[in-house]
């Protein structure tokens, strides 16, 4: 496909970064020539300097040929602006990113009136997930499928859980009751198990099921912990208004930190449920004095990548909290993983699995749909939920019949309002909802898992 992004910044170089790697055509649109470059000599894309709501700078991005166009600078009134042009322009769809909550209870207005494909919101989809955590707290992040009614659950295997050492055949009778293991990442390596696969400390390991099973597991684990009652969130920006806004809605008592004093007052005015406190949160004695240890929640969000590991590091020390630490730059992957840190939160590498998630729609059969695409372990493997329409190759055969990639697994079957394990047994229908986990490849279709 012919892509159109404007805005060079952190958004804007992630989606350009996974789009270029599903080999589309890009072309960026930004004021600032260093800006372009920057994100150009690194990958696949084409610059254009110039104003991205101004009609020649768009046609000279080829917004005629275009056939999605995403709009993500820093402000929001200039990228409905550049949705609008380019939908009038061109034949195009598209997305626009749009942050400020005083929109975020007229997103059905603005995309009807700008006829937008899409509005993304970093910041709460960011607040979405670290919610998510909050209120399942065995484990580090969680992927929704189906409208939410099956889940991927991703957790970290420790020697004294009683899965250690012990085989994938052997626990599936017991332990693994109502549960697919999807995905396991060993040290650099990401895995897609097989019978004979053997659980070990340290492993990152991602399983399938609905949130009832998935307490009964954890449970036989020993992992029995349940939604924070308290968090301290430090850092007032946009994505703690939207995580608190959350947790107050899930009665979680929250408080925030920040030292900017009007912000203070504006955080009062728009989350009068929450506690405000005005101080540096990167202060020991002033987080001493909050009680951190009292804490059962603790998310790091100021802007700063290291104030935030600090902060996230001090907290596992001092307190029993969940802990979540958002990190802006992923460039330094393997030092933040030798960090340990439990939950970390990216909003641009969020938004951007959105919007491939979009773009991979764009270009499949008719007859098959992605519902829902999420990359796993740093994009070395996928999961995708497909709806299936129409009979095909895959429908009407028993798995174990199904000559399926090496790389691909079956994880979940959503049918009737009702989660299916997959056996080989099991047959893929019309009216499906599936989940597939792949790793090593993508695929747009689901007729694609056959070899």
């Amino acid at each position: 496909m012919n892509i159109v992004i404007v805005g060079c910044g952190k958004v804007g170089m992630v989606i350009t970064k996974l789009l270029s790697s599903e080999d589309h055509n890009i072309t960026l649109v930004d004021e600032d020539s260093e800006a372009i470059a920057a994100v150009t000599n690194h990958y696949d894309a084409m610059g254009v300097i110039g104003n991205g709501v101004s009609y020649q700078s768009l046609l000279d991005a080829g917004i005629k040929e275009c056939d999605l166009f995403i709009a993500v600078t820093d402000s929001d009134e200039k990228n409905l602006l550049a949705c609008l042009i380019a939908g009038r322009a061109g034949r195009c769809k598209t997305i626009a990113r749009v942050r400020n909550p005083i929109y975020s209870h007229e997103i059905d207005f603005l995309k009807r009136e700008f006829n937008l494909a899409m509005v993304i919101n970093p910041e709460d989809t960011a607040a979405m997930e670290i919610s998510r955590v909050f209120l399942f707290p065995q484990v580090f992040k969680i992927d929704t499928f189906s409208g939410g009614r099956v889940e991927l659950f991703h957790f970290h295997v420790t020697e004294e859980m009683s899965i250690c050492g012990q085989s994938l055949s052997i626990l599936r009778e017991d332990i693994l009751k109502g549960i697919i293991v999807c995905t396991i990442r060993r040290g650099k390596d990401v895995i897609i198990p097989k019978g004979n696969f053997s659980f070990a400390a340290d492993d990152d390991v991602s399983i399938a099921t609905t949130r009832k099973d998935a307490l009964a597991f954890f449970k036989k684990l020993g992992v029995v912990k349940g939604r924070v009652r308290n968090a301290m969130i430090v850092g007032g920006g946009t994505l703690s208004y939207y995580l608190a806004e959350r947790l107050l809605r899930s009665g979680i008592e929250t408080t925030i930190v920040e030292m900017d004093y009007k912000r203070c007052e504006e955080l009062s005015e728009g989350l009068p449920a929450a506690r405000i406190i005005h101080g540096d949160g990167t202060n020991r004695d002033l987080l001493d004095q909050e009680d951190l240890s009292s804490f059962q929640g603790f998310a790091a969000l100021t802007g700063v990548d290291e104030e935030n590991i600090l902060l996230s590091l001090y907290a596992g020390k001092h307190s029993k909290a969940k802990v979540v630490t958002k990190i802006g730059r992923l460039n330094f992957g393997s030092v933040i993983d030798a960090l340990n840190l439990d939950t970390i939160i990216n909003p641009s590498a969020i938004t951007a699995d959105y919007i491939v998630k979009f773009a991979r729609s764009l270009s499949t059969d008719p007859s098959n749909d992605v519902e829902s695409l999420y990359k796993l372990e740093d994009g070395k493997a996928e999961a995708i939920e497909f709806k299936i329409k129409e009979e095909s190759s895959v429908t009407g055969v028993m798995l174990k019949d199904l000559k399926l990639r090496k790389d691909a697994l079956v994880c979940s079957i959503f049918r009737n309002g009702k989660n299916i394990i997959p056996t080989g047994q099991d047959q893929l229908m019309v009216g499906d909802r599936v989940i597939i986990v792949m790793s090593g490849g993508r695929i747009a279709n689901i007729k694609e898992i056959l070899e």
